[in-house]
């Protein structure tokens, strides 16, 4: 991955988390955070990593209300970057925490026998 990449990556995830918490007036999406962008190496899609508070239907809430935002998103992202080509915006829970609890507690149980 290049450093280009990299830093466009970046740019992405901090215009995101702006556009959300200033131009979106949709009160479901005040939680969100993103976490993480991964763009395809010929930045035609932008994976965007989200963690949102709150149980299981909350988080299935929060991913229809992006995807019902999605075009917003990317109409406001499209005059924030100076690139030719905005990449469409794909977006998914960021479950790596719990995915990490589930390890620590399988090791710390392995540990306890």
């Amino acid at each position: 991955m290049g450093f280009k990449q990299e830093r466009l990556e970046k740019i992405i995830e901090r215009e995101i988390g702006r556009i959300i918490i200033s131009e979106v007036k949709d009160e479901r999406l005040k939680f969100v955070t993103i976490t993480k962008v991964s763009l395809t190496n010929d930045y035609s899609f932008a994976t965007i990593y989200y963690r949102v508070l709150g149980n299981e239907n909350q988080i299935e809430t929060t991913s229809r209300t992006l995807e019902e935002a999605k075009g917003y998103i990317k109409t406001i992202l499209s005059k924030t970057l100076k690139i030719r080509k905005v990449p469409e915006l794909r977006f998914k829970y960021d479950d790596s925490l719990e995915y990490g609890d589930r390890i620590e507690k399988i090791l710390k149980d392995l540990d306890d026998h």
